[in-house]
């Protein structure tokens, strides 16, 4: 069996062949008249007046009876059938294309249409043209590749060979373009933020840092658009959104991956409940518009999202499933506690954050229908508003659904003197060691005190979302170019 190696040095030589006898391997342009689908929908009429088309497309299969080939081909619409018979395009041209082409070819090939003897659409080829030589040969056993990172690191070939793939990922667009669609008939208006920030905020994450140097300046990576957002707040803009990327320099896992797509939107004179609402009926219309229905399986178990959904405090599920009270127990409690259940946490660690790697650990995996957990205590949210009748806890929720956080959003702290106090406890925990603190930011502090009206804000990762609706274990297999540790 000839290696890769021989197999390209094989293809190699077929492409001076090809540029000998004076046909472009690599040409310029091509002269096609219709896509496959296009044929294939019109083929009765096509076919019966003898119309002359011209597809283009990959060769997928090859399959040779003596003076007649069969070649299967496919763009991006469709497969057909082609049929390379010598006494159609001579002996000369038919040894020619057998000689020079191979699998994973691409060519354009003229013709008339008919069918076979077993119904099958095909195109009788009278003339044919090398579009794009290729010196790889396609994998033959790509279905039954075991190494599935394989897959997401050759991506390309994981769409060829496996049509499902590609189908989970033009439904990714559509469920993006029915967020867009729904937003802006709410009077949401698209904006964009920057994705390179002199100072990081809006979420607990560790950034990825660079160096701007035409300025000789230390940036990050956004870990959130949050910040900016509300500055639009600020400047008179009523509802704002953004679709974008989002960095954040921690681990990886089946829902974490370092770079990923965040949906943000904020709501000026809108409360956390108002968000809840708006929240139910962005996500039933986007199920209603892309599957007529509000119920979907995920992982072998049915989720309706019928609403409203429950709301559920988060100290009740805490103290239900975790058999521990957040306001009587003291920090060193929940670190012992934590301990107990076999969870790594640090000494030093906030209470809040210990509460939750508890309650993303043993809590969250036991939620399964769509829930609003609510009213997180204080601390959880640097960003968020307390509750006025209980200013512990904060007037925020997180959608939780089949075990994922799926929306995180909260009515935001327009008080620049508590919002500077909460950065300052923020700004103790990092010199403390808690890495994923958020930092001070007097830039956004000061377009505070300029005033910025009530509002609610919202945060969902539009890869966990796709993930959920295309029933798929993992991100990777949603994210088309997966970050991956090199071979």
């Amino acid at each position: 069996m000839s290696s890769i190696k021989e197999l390209k040095e094989i293809r190699v030589k077929k492409l001076e062949k090809l540029k000998k006898a004076g046909m472009l391997a690599f040409p310029l342009e091509t002269k096609r008249t219709h896509q496959i689908k296009e044929v294939l929908r019109k083929f009765l009429t096509f076919s019966q007046k003898k119309k002359e088309v011209i597809l283009v497309g990959r060769i997928i299969s090859l399959r040779t009876h003596g003076r007649l080939t069969f070649l299967d081909i496919e763009d991006g619409t469709g497969k057909i059938q082609a049929a390379l018979m010598e006494n159609k395009i001579g002996e000369k041209g038919y040894q020619f294309f057998l000689d020079n082409f191979d699998l994973g070819d691409f060519v354009e090939l003229r013709g008339s249409l008919f069918k076979t003897k077993t119904g099958e659409k095909t195109i009788e080829v009278r003339d044919f043209k090398m579009l794009a030589k290729s010196l790889l040969p396609l994998p033959e056993k790509w279905h039954g590749l075991k190494d599935v990172e394989e897959r997401f690191r050759k991506r390309y070939l994981d769409l060829i060979f496996n049509p499902e793939i590609k189908t989970k990922f033009q439904l990714r667009s559509k469920i993006i373009r029915e967020i867009r669609n729904f937003l802006e008939k709410e009077g949401f208006l698209e904006v964009e933020t920057p994705i390179l920030q002199p100072i990081y905020g809006g979420a607990r994450a560790r950034p990825f840092k660079t160096h701007l140097n035409a300025l000789d300046l230390d940036l990050y990576l956004r870990i959130s658009p949050e910040l900016y957002l509300k500055r639009l707040l600020v400047g008179g803009f009523e509802k704002v959104y953004e679709i974008g990327k989002c960095f954040r320099n921690e681990g990886m896992d089946r829902f974490h991956n370092p770079d990923f797509t965040m949906l943000e939107f904020y709501w000026a004179y809108a409360d956390y409940k108002d968000m809840m609402r708006l929240t139910e009926r962005m996500i039933v219309t986007i199920l209603k518009k892309i599957f007529k229905k509000t119920k979907i399986v995920y992982q072998g178990k049915e989720i309706d999202f019928k609403t409203p959904w429950p709301r559920v405090e988060f100290e009740v599920i805490l103290r239900k499933e975790a058999k521990i009270d957040y306001f009587s127990s003291n920090e060193k409690r929940f670190f012992q506690k934590a301990k107990e259940l076999g969870l790594e946490v640090k000494e030093g660690m906030p209470k809040f954050e210990i509460a939750d790697e508890i309650f993303k650990k043993i809590c969250r995996p036991k939620i399964h229908q769509p829930t609003f957990v609510i009213h997180y205590p204080l601390g959880f949210q640097p960003l968020a508003k307390a509750l006025e009748k209980n200013p512990k806890k904060l007037a925020n929720f997180q959608l939780i659904v089949a075990g994922i956080e799926l929306v995180n959003a909260f009515s935001e702290l327009n008080d620049p003197i508590e919002q500077r106090r909460r950065f300052e406890e923020q700004e103790r925990f990092f010199e403390a060691g808690f890495e994923e603190a958020q930092r001070m930011d007097e830039d956004f502090l000061e377009a505070l005190e300029y005033g910025m009206p009530p509002a609610a804000g919202f945060g969902m990762g539009i890869d966990r979302f796709v993930a959920l609706l295309t029933d798929v274990y993992s991100l990777r297999e949603v994210i088309l170019f997966p970050t991956m540790r090199p071979k």
